[in-house]
C-alpha cells in the first residue's frame, strides 16, 4: 500500500511510569493512555451547564482522519496494515513480569526498539513494494519522557543515521521535559536512580542523546528539524495530583504541576501554551486543545507566526520624568497572547490554540533595554517577543475560503526600579498600556493570500475590515494605544506540509 502526506501512520509513545504498580496498570491497557478522554462542564446562553465530552486524541483521529488502530484479533497486526495506522510504542512490557523479564528499559532500550517498531510498520504497510518502501515516513506522537525516547532515536549517535530515524517526518511532543526535569529549582540528580528518575538528569539526558554540554539538553543539536518538531507546554501545575500534590508544590507555578514551561520546548520548535497539567483529568494529553494542536500540526497546511514589535514603550510620566533626570530605571514588560480559530462545526466549540497568560504564569516578559536599547544589554539586535506560532487548516472551512481567527493581546508593566528602589506605588493594578482583541481574516487563493483585520473590542467582529499589505509571505498589524505603545504585530504566513 502506498503512503500518502500528510496522513502517515502515527506511533503514540506514552511517559514515565514512576512504580512498578503504574508500570503493570498501564501494560494492562492496550492504548496506554491515547484513549482516554475527559469530561467538562460549560455554560450555554441560557445559562444552563452542559457537559462537554473530549472522546480522546485515539478516537477523535478515528472519527475526523479515517485512522485505525492496529489491534486485530486481540493481537497487533503484522501484516496488510492500512497507512492511516496508529500504534502504540509498548516499551514498558519488558517490566512487566506478566509480559516480559520485569526490567526496566533504559531510554536507549527503548528507542531501539521504536527504531524496531518503525521497521516493523513499514514492512506491514509497504511490503516490498520498493517505491513504497521509498516514500513511506512516520509520525511520533508522545508524552512526557515518551518525547525524549522520540530525541534519542533522532540523535543519538548509535541511531540517528538509521532508515528508520530518517523516515520520521515529524514529531509532537505532550510536556515533555526537553531540557530536564527541576524540583525546588534543583536538577533531579544524577544518582537518584530509584525507578529511573535519574533519566531527567541533564548528564544522564547529555549520554542518551549524545550532546557534547548538559547545560541545555534542549536541542536536537541539527539532526532534526526543529520545524516538524512541535512542543505543547502545560501551564496549570494546580491540578495534578501525584504524590499528593508534593509534585505540584515542588515543580512550582510555572510548570504543568511537573515539567517547567521553559523546559519543556526545544530550540526552534513551534510550539503552544495550554492551561492544562502534565497528567491525570485535567492532563494535557486527554485536552480539547491539545488534540487541535496535533491535528493542526500533522495535517494542517497553513503556520501562522506573531511577532511583536515596537516603535514606542511608553513610561507613566512620573517614570519618564525620572529617566529625563537620568536617573537609572529599569522596568520589564509582559506580553499576554492567546490565540483561537472560528469554531468549524463540531469541534469542541471555542477553545485557545495556545494561551498565554500572567494568570498562568506564562506570559512572555522582557526588560526595556532587550527591546528599546538592546546595545545597553549586551545584544546586537531588538529582542522581539514571538508571541505564537500556530498551524491552521484550511481543509476545516465550513464556509468560503477563508480562516479566520482571533488574537487576544495585552501588553503590561511589572514594577519600576529607579536607582536601585523598587517603587511599587508606581504601578497600578490591573492597568495596561495595550489591549485589544484582533480578528484576522486569511483568505487564500490562486494569486495568494489576502489579508484582513479588524480590532473587535472597538467594533464588531462580523466586518470585514482593513486589508493588510502582504511582502515575503508577512503582514503587518499595526498596534496602538492612547498612552503612546506604537508597534506592529507582524504575522508571517508560511507553507505547512
Amino acid at each position: 500500500m502506498s503512503v500518502e502526506a500528510p496522513f502517515y501512520p502515527i506511533i503514540y509513545v506514552r511517559g514515565f511510569a514512576m512504580t512498578q504498580g503504574e508500570i503493570e496498570a498501564t501494560t494492562a491497557t492496550p492504548y496506554m493512555g491515547f484513549n482516554l478522554g475527559s469530561t467538562k462542564l460549560r455554560q450555554l446562553w441560557d445559562g444552563r451547564v452542559q457537559r462537554h465530552y473530549f472522546e480522546s486524541p485515539l478516537i477523535r483521529l478515528m472519527k475526523e482522519y479515517g485512522y485505525t488502530d492496529a489491534y486485530l484479533d486481540g493481537g497487533m497486526q503484522r501484516e496488510k496494515l492500512p497507512p492511516r495506522s496508529i500504534v502504540i510504542h509498548r516499551y514498558y512490557d519488558q517490566a512487566d513480569p506478566h509480559f516480559g523479564d520485569g526490567k526496566r528499559p533504559a531510554i536507549l532500550d527503548a528507542a531501539i526498539d521504536l527504531r524496531d517498531l518503525i521497521r516493523q510498520i513499514k514492512q506491514a504497510i509497504c511490503g516490498d513494494n520498493a517505491a513504497a518502501r521509498r516514500n513511506f515516513r512516520v509520525n511520533l506522537v508522545a508524552h512526557s519522557m515518551g518525547g525524549l525516547i522520540c530525541r534519542a532515536l533522532l540523535q543519538n549517535k548509535d541511531l540517528r543515521d538509521s532508515t528508520e530515524a530518517k523516515q520520521v517526518n515529524k514529531v509532537f511532543t505532550y510536556a515533555t521535559p526537553h531540557n530536564g526535569i527541576e524540583m525546588a529549582g534543583f536538577n533531579v540528580p544524577r544518582f537518584l536512580g530509584l525507578w529511573d528518575i535519574n533519566n531527567f538528569n541533564r548528564r544522564e539526558m547529555k549520554k542518551y542523546l549524545s550532546l557534547d554540554d548538559h547545560r541545555h539538553v534542549g536541542t536536537l543539536d541539527g539532526h532534526f528539524d526543529p520545524d516538524r518538531f512541535f512542543c505543547l507546554v502545560g501551564t496549570n501545575h494546580k491540578d495534578y495530583g501525584v504524590a499528593a500534590g508534593l509534585s505540584s508544590r515542588l515543580a512550582g507555578d510555572m510548570s504543568d504541576g511537573l515539567v517547567n514551561i521553559e523546559n519543556a520546548v526545544v530550540a526552534g520548535s513551534p510550539r503552544a501554551f495550554v492551561h492544562r497539567c502534565h497528567g491525570g483529568p485535567f492532563g494535557i494529553v486527554n485536552s480539547e486543545e491539545g488534540y487541535q494542536n496535533l491535528a493542526r500540526f500533522l495535517f494542517g497546511d497553513v503556520r501562522i507566526t506573531g511577532i511583536l514589535q515596537l516603535d514606542s514603550l511608553p513610561l507613566p510620566p512620573s517614570i519618564q520624568k525620572a529617566l529625563n533626570e537620568k536617573k537609572d530605571v529599569k522596568a520589564s514588560y509582559w506580553f499576554e497572547a492567546s490565540v483561537s480559530p472560528r469554531p468549524a462545526g463540531g469541534g469542541g466549540g471555542v477553545f485557545y490554540l495556545t494561551e498565554r497568560r500572567k494568570t498562568n504564569y506564562s506570559a512572555i516578559m522582557r526588560k526595556y533595554d532587550e527591546m528599546m536599547k538592546p546595545a545597553q544589554a549586551g545584544l546586537d539586535k531588538p529582542r522581539w517577543p514571538v508571541l505564537f506560532s500556530t498551524c491552521l487548516d484550511t481543509a476545516r472551512i465550513t464556509r468560503g475560503s477563508t480562516v479566520v481567527f482571533t488574537i487576544e493581546l495585552i501588553v503590561s508593566a511589572t514594577d519600576y526600579v529607579i536607582d536601585g528602589v523598587l517603587f511599587f506605588d508606581r504601578t497600578i493594578p490591573g492597568e495596561n498600556l495595550y489591549r485589544q482583541t484582533i480578528c484576522v481574516r486569511a483568505t487564500i487563493s490562486d494569486e495568494g493570500w489576502r489579508v484582513r483585520c479588524n480590532y473587535i473590542d472597538d467594533e464588531w467582529g462580523e466586518k470585514l475590515g482593513t486589508e493588510l499589505s502582504l511582502v515575503d509571505g508577512s503582514c503587518v498589524v499595526p498596534v496602538a494605544s492612547s498612552k503612546g505603545l506604537k508597534g506592529s504585530l507582524r504575522l508571517a504566513l508560511e507553507p505547512h506540509n
